[in-house]
Parts: C-alpha cells; structure tokens; sequence
C-alpha cells in the first residue's frame, strides 16, 4: 500500500491553519463527527472514522462503508490495515487522545464481514456513537460530506482536545507544591493520597506505577533498579517480561526480583505460572513479589511459602499492595516526597490509554487537597 502519512500530515497542517473554525457546514453531520471524536469513554470510532476518511482521500473509488476485505467487492478495503500502518503512527507523533490500538481489534468491530450501513446494529457503548459514525459513513458514500472534510474536521477536534487537556494538567499542576519549604506530607498522608488515587475507576496500572516509583525514588541506596516498563495490556509471553515490574541490580540487566500485580485474589495457579516463567529466565530470579488489593488466604500463603526449598532457594511472596507501600514509606521515610514526585511523574507520563486523563486529573487534585490541608 502506498505510504498516505503525508495525507495525515498536509490534513493536520489544515485542522492547524482552521484551528477555530469547522469544516464541516451542515451542523448535523458536524454534531455526529464531534459525536464520535470526542466521545469521552470510546475513542475506537474516531479511529474507525479516521481510517475510513483516509482510505476514501487515499482512493476515491473505495466504499467508505466497506473496510473489510472480507466483503469482497471491488470497492471494499482493509481499514484495519489503514488504522494500523497510518492512524496509529500519527496518533502517536502528534499526541492526540486517541486509543493506542487499531479499532478494528475491539469486540465491537472485529469479525465482521458486512457493508457498515446505517441498519447495522454495532454491539458497543456508547450506541449513539455507534449510531453516529455509521451515519458519517453513509454521508460521506452519499456526498453529504467529503471524506477530506470529515478526516480535517476530526483532527482539529483531536488538537482542541489534546491542548485543552494539556492546559487542564498544567493548572492542576501549578497548584502542587505552592508553598515553599512547606512541610512534605507525612508517610501516612502519603498512603492516604495514594490509597484515595486507587479508588478511582479505571486504576488497575497505578499498582505497577507504585512499586516502580519506590524502587525509582531509592535506586541509588539500594543499587537497584527498575527495568523499562512493558505496556499496560501486554502479556509477559509476548514481552519475554518476568512479571510486571522487573528489579535488576545496577549496572546488570539480569531480573533479581518481579512483581506481579494482581486485583483479585491471588490463587495457587498463578503461583504455579509464576514458576513456569521463572524457570525459563534461569537462575537469576531471587524474589517473585504478588502485589494484591485483595485479601490473602493462609493457604495459598502457605503453597507459596512452601516453593523455595523446591525451587532452590526463590521466594515466592504475596504483599498487599498499601500495606508494602505503608512498610516502604517508614523504611525510607526520608524520601516519602521522592516517592511521590516519582510516582506522579509516572502517572502523568503513561499514555492516556493506561491512565486514563481523568485518573491523571484526580491525583493532582488529590495532591493539591492533601497538601493545602497542612
């Protein structure tokens, strides 16, 4: 297929240069592309509409209804081939608030093999921007709306997004640490904070973010280190990882001890799986840590302590996950505010995909709140 980045590219520089101005004049078909660019809990359709755009700028002939290659037809195309090779790229150079994934590899969209018309029932939340992007296809097959139009007008909505949640963050930002030589918060505020940050929806990464961020702040002291974190939705058979969080010592990239982060309870199986993975790294891994917001049976306890004869001398360890960050905090509890600067600075780096805008948002806040009480 033929490189279109520099479609993308010369669409973006337009959205640029009609930064405050629509391109799209008819105000229903202009309510649908905001509709599904800016839907705030499902980011797949403004890829899927993208994609399409794309492919119908890209060649004209092309059903823009049509991408699936499984259809048949000589008007029909791959748009996962156009989301993957082209939208997943730009997305990424440019920093626009999109899922990081092709759309086409979400429940709602994959396996299908049919003309996405307007009577099509798309299975996925929400329906109305479903419902929505499938009108914007029918419009721009029927000519209500050029395929170029549509692909500008979601890019310049991309960019007012991205730039409004940038200005959002650099507020919350500027309210974090106001006070100068003011007092750090205490090691139990800290947990508090933290504790209060976990409650939130969509929290599952921030266990990763809260041992990596420990091991961070106190590097130097331990002569230890973090290796770089894998993605979020990445399975360790796929990364060769050990386990979530990955110690080595420094100046060795051989892993001495893992983390593996679980929000359920931990169960025999996992234990058994954790062993499968460390008999293939070798000899090197000393500790196997199961970080948990769930409670801890004894048995299971019992099954992990009963491992290191067996497996000469690895300690399989299960942690409750506020409960090592209360033990880590008094233990280092000079360095209580590096570990928070160090784990705010994680949050606010993972793509939105992992940590959600809203997740980043609510700590500063939290931060700001907890640290004005004083």
């Amino acid at each position: 297929m033929e490189n279109c980045s520099k479609l993308l590219e010369d669409s973006l520089k337009r959205a640029q240069a009609n930064i405050g101005h629509s391109f799209i004049h008819d105000e229903k078909i202009a309510a649908r592309v905001l509709s599904v660019v800016n839907c705030p809990s499902n980011r797949a359709g403004a890829r899927l509409l993208m994609a399409c755009m794309l492919a119908k700028v890209h060649d004209p002939k092309i059903d823009p209804r049509k991408p699936y290659t499984k259809i048949g037809s000589k008007d029909c195309f791959s748009g996962r081939s156009y989301d993957e090779q082209f939208i997943g790229g730009f997305i990424t150079k440019h920093n626009l608030p999109c899922n990081s994934t092709t759309a086409f590899l979400t429940p709602t969209l994959r396996n299908m093999d049919q003309t996405l018309t307007t009577k099509v029932v798309l299975v996925g939340r929400p329906m109305v921007m479903y419902e929505s992007a499938l009108k914007l296809l029918d419009d721009v097959h029927a000519g209500r709306a050029s395929a170029q139009d549509v692909l500008n007008e979601s890019i310049r909505l991309l960019l007012l997004d991205r730039d409004a949640r940038k200005a959002r963050l650099k507020t919350l930002l500027s309210g974090v640490g106001r006070v100068a030589d003011a007092l750090p918060l205490s090691s139990e505020d800290t947990v508090n904070l933290v504790e209060q940050h976990l409650r939130c929806k969509g929290s599952s990464r921030l266990l990763v973010l809260i041992v990596a961020a420990a091991y961070e702040a106190v590097k130097t002291r331990l002569g230890e280190r973090v290796l770089n974190l894998t993605g979020h939705n990445a399975a360790d058979e796929q990364t060769g990882a050990v386990g979530d969080v990955q110690i080595t010592i420094l100046g060795d990239d051989r892993v001495v001890t893992s983390y593996e982060m679980k929000n359920k309870a931990v169960s025999n199986g996992d234990i058994d799986r954790a062993l499968q993975k460390i008999a293939a790294q070798g000899k090197h891994v000393q500790n196997y840590i199961f970080i948990t917001t769930e409670p801890v049976s004894e048995d299971v306890r019992d099954y992990a302590r009963s491992k290191y004869d067996e497996t000469g001398g690895v300690e399989i360890a299960i942690l409750d996950c506020i409960g090592f960050l209360r033990h880590f905090l008094h233990l280092f509890h000079r360095l209580r505010k590096d570990f928070l600067d160090q784990y705010q600075t994680l949050v606010l780096h993972e793509p939105d995909s992992a940590v959600s805008q809203g997740l980043k948002e609510a700590f500063l806040a939290l931060r700001q709140a907890a640290e004005s009480a004083d």
